[in-house]
């Protein structure tokens, strides 16, 4: 986690995360699919086998003298997403789920990972590997206590631990006769060697002024005046986090899958502005606009990346004060909110779906293929935000499944369908979760989607005090879960940037989140997951702005700007208060007035029939004429060439 730290330490970089908490269900789990007792072991054809890698690594630790080596999740700026030449976790372990440590000692190697993945996990590690299903440095440490002697020293790349967690790694070992110890040269990248992928190196561009809101110049200007204000005086403010970087200078690049940032830091004082990328990445053009031709306080040197740690102790042998880490860049300070292209590529998708699912030709990994591609026909579009998860049945009890070409399933008009999907633009970034059914949900899974939604609702619906923390309000999210003893495992929202990361940290629900100001984007995203059988989200973008009350008052609530109907066809109005009808029926309204003249100005007049159809007022006790279903037919029918 990110946070301000003050010190003259020489080398010392906070790494600053886009993150994500989810904390771990009491009710979730199951038998590993694994059996490595047999022999020979079963196991699933997904695994990797890591003998080979885990016999180099260990040789590497003996000529290190250690006795463990801790391998994160992550690279050297905390990025949620990580280029392939920084996927070392994933390379040795076999399993390539975002999130989990992995560790190993001269006999064992364990991976700790949260229960988004463990049957993931359990599909592609080998049996070199066990997984425990928790998280947090507490159990990592407890299981090194048993496993490595006393005296035993613990390696751990200092580039791949921010200082809370060094810290507490730190802490959680003292008095063990058990130490940390710094390697600087990464033990997985010597076993990896030229097999390793290259850094990414396609050119780092300027982004056009009409989508930035600010000049570089105004923003460098706009941080110096917060270091002067400061009572701790900084002399200098250190950017670790790559879209501190991007922000700062209006400068976007690919390095990143789904964020368009680029390898970067960036040292700002008083009287000089040094970025450390590669220079040759930067065209004339660029360097021209950066004014890196001259020496003057808006004149911005642009120094070898590699050279940031050896520039930074050089810098702080002086009289010093060197601000790490700073939250200006987190919040959401846009003027307008997102465009409704974004819901026009998803509602395109969405019709696609109904004509096509029923021919059995469709499946997860060509139906996310299909709306990234869709996306990518809007304007100003720069990509996916994250990698889709399109799953059908049993894998949507996956929070985070995303199919492959060679492993996905059918969709089947008898399953419920997830699709979690987003966009990059040059002017914002979107985030959307829709679950449908198209044929005859049973009556538990309507329960269970229409007390998601009801949870959707009363969030985003909230007016709270100013400066409440999202913590403080998660809960209106699952209220209507814990009514009938359900419950999720994963966080209920999280920061969006523009043009940034997907996942912008400190913004969101958990309770290391910063307290929500007006301007902020966040996500609402509660769900509910039936191990082995089917999963639901519902996730909408909302922007947080100040509200009506009927006295004075400092107030906010949320305003949301995804414009997509839920599934009529899953949606127990029985279960509706007055109030939640009257508040999706304005939704829906909302989306008319803001999705339906751009339908109609492109033609797309299937989509628009769509729809007004999906966006019909609900009322209490009605039956709904206007399910997904029943445009099934409709859409069926009219491909047959049936007239109705």
């Amino acid at each position: 986690m990110a946070r301000a730290h003050w010190g003259c330490c020489p080398w010392l970089v906070l790494l600053c995360a886009c993150a994500w908490g989810h904390p771990k269900p009491a009710d979730l789990g199951g038998q590993d699919v694994r059996n490595c007792s047999t022999n020979p072991p079963y196991l699933p054809v997904t695994v990797v086998n890591t003998t080979v890698s885990l016999t180099a690594l260990r040789q590497q630790m003996q000529t290190q003298n250690l006795s463990a080596y801790i391998i994160p999740d992550t690279d050297a700026h905390m990025n949620e997403y990580i280029g392939q030449h920084d996927e070392r976790r994933a390379w040795i372990t076999g399993f390539t789920g975002s999130a989990g440590t992995a560790v190993v000692t001269m006999k064992k190697a364990a991976v700790w990972t949260d229960s988004r993945y463990w049957t993931q996990a359990e599909r592609q590690m080998d049996c070199n590997w066990e997984l425990h299903k928790e998280v947090g440095t507490t159990p990592i440490v407890t299981w090194l206590l048993t496993e490595i002697p006393a005296g035993g020293c613990v390696g751990f790349d200092p580039f791949l631990l921010s200082i809370d967690t060094w810290e507490s790694y730190n802490l959680a070992l003292q008095g063990s006769n058990r130490q940390l110890v710094s390697i600087t040269t990464n033990l997985v990248d010597l076993v990896w060697g030229s097999e390793r992928p290259p850094v990414p190196n396609q050119p780092i561009y300027a982004l056009q002024e009409a989508f930035t809101g600010s000049t570089w110049q105004e923003k460098v200007s706009g941080v110096r005046s917060q270091m002067q204000k400061h009572q701790k005086a900084p002399t200098a403010v250190l950017l670790s986090a790559l879209e501190e970087t991007a922000w700062l200078f209006n400068l976007r690049a690919s390095d990143i899958p789904y964020n368009p940032f680029f390898y970067s830091y960036t040292l700002l004082t008083d009287s000089s502005i040094r970025l450390f990328a590669n220079k040759s990445r930067f065209s004339s053009e660029t360097l021209s606009y950066l004014n890196s031709s001259c020496t003057g306080p808006m004149c911005v040197q642009i120094e070898d990346y590699s050279q940031v740690r050896d520039s930074i102790q050089a810098y702080a042998l002086g009289d010093v004060r060197i601000w790490i880490g700073t939250s200006y860049t987190m919040y959401g300070i846009y003027e307008v909110i997102p465009k409704v292209r974004d819901a026009v590529a998803v509602i395109r998708y969405l019709v696609w779906l109904e004509k096509n699912v029923p021919k059995g030709t469709v499946d997860e990994f060509s139906g996310a293929e299909l709306v990234d591609k869709f996306r990518g026909e809007e304007q100003f579009s720069s990509g996916p935000s994250f990698e889709t998860i399109s799953a059908s049945g049993l894998n949507a009890a996956l929070a985070h499944y995303s199919p492959t070409k060679e492993l996905n399933r059918k969709l089947s008009s008898d399953e419920m369908y997830l699709l979690d999907s987003g966009g990059q633009y040059w002017d914002g970034t979107t985030d959307i979760t829709r679950t449908v059914h198209w044929g005859t949900p049973s009556a538990f899974q309507k329960e269970a989607y229409t007390r998601v939604l009801i949870g959707n609702i009363d969030l985003s619906r909230l007016i709270f005090p100013a400066a409440t923390s999202g913590r403080m309000v998660e809960a209106f999210a699952r209220r209507a879960l814990w009514d009938a003893g359900l419950n999720y495992g994963h966080g209920t929202g999280h920061g969006i940037g523009n043009f940034l990361c997907v996942h912008e940290w400190p913004v969101g629900f958990q309770s290391n989140n910063i307290a929500m100001a007006k301007g902020m984007f966040t996500s609402i995203e509660p769900g509910y997951y039936k191990d082995g059988e089917f999963g639901i989200r519902l996730e909408d973008v909302a922007l947080v702005v100040e509200a009506k009350t009927k006295y004075p008052g400092s107030y906010l609530t949320f305003e949301v700007v995804s414009f997509v109907p839920y599934d009529r066809n899953l949606i127990d109005v029985s279960l509706l208060s007055p109030e939640h009808l009257q508040y999706l029926n304005r939704y829906y309204q909302t989306i008319r007035e803001k999705v339906g003249p751009e339908l109609q100005r492109r033609q797309l007049l299937e989509e628009f029939k769509w729809l007004q159809q999906h966006t019909e007022p609900l009322a209490a006790g009605a039956p709904d004429t206007t399910s997904w279903a029943s445009v099934l037919v409709v859409s069926t029918l009219a491909i047959l060439g049936w007239s109705v």
